[in-house]
């Protein structure tokens, strides 16, 4: 027996999710539809709908923003002499959970990736470079995530950007190889700062 056509539509929005199976789906819409009145719904709704209209990204960093520029970039007790960069945004939110890092972002937008067609092009790699002509800045720690992508951004940034005269860095090992940021505690990433090295 299959489920109506409007729940069917539901599931499979929740199957798109990351971790997502179809039973978790079932459930998810299953409870939509007994748990939540049409009132919830309709915020539900409208929620999503406004993550597109009224969220974009930074025109500084990349990262979230309701503005042309973050709250971050326009934070004037922030260390400007320092740029973190990231692969993702979600990488921002960790990095300011653990308060262990007081400097500005950069977001990538991912990591390079040949093999799925992922070149320089496609990240936000442009913009920094533009950044990186503002002197105040010193210091770039990478913070890509230690596996075969990550490392290889990293390196590619360290070749482009070795004659900057700016101050590479490599976030510190005490991430786990093949480890993803966005699941590390506070202690191990205020311990990957802390070990942070020159490229």
């Amino acid at each position: 027996m299959n489920y109506p056509k409007a729940l069917e539509a539901l599931i499979e929005h929740f199957r798109k999710y990351p971790g997502v199976g179809q039973k978790t789906a079932e459930r998810y819409a299953l409870f939509t539809l007994t748990h939540r009145d049409q009132v919830d719904a309709m915020g539900f709704s409208e929620a999503l709908s406004n993550l597109h209209t009224s969220i974009k990204t930074c025109d500084s960093c990349g990262y979230f923003t309701e503005k042309e520029t973050c709250d971050i970039c326009v934070d004037s007790t922030r260390n400007r002499s320092q740029i973190m960069v990231v692969e993702e945004a979600k990488d921002v939110l960790t990095f300011e959970k653990a308060h262990s890092y007081h400097g500005l972002y950069h977001v990538l937008g991912g990591t390079l990736s040949p093999s799925e067609g992922i070149g320089p092009e496609d990240l936000n790699i442009k913009k920094l470079i533009e950044r990186l002509k503002d002197k105040t800045h010193q210091e770039l720690i990478i913070a890509t995530n230690l596996n075969e992508a990550g490392e290889t951004t990293a390196l590619y940034l360290k070749y482009i950007l070795n004659e900057t005269g700016i101050s590479l860095m490599r976030i510190g090992y005490g991430l786990p190889a093949g480890g993803n940021i966005s699941y590390a505690d506070d202690m191990t990433l205020t311990k990957a700062l802390e070990g942070r090295r020159k490229m």
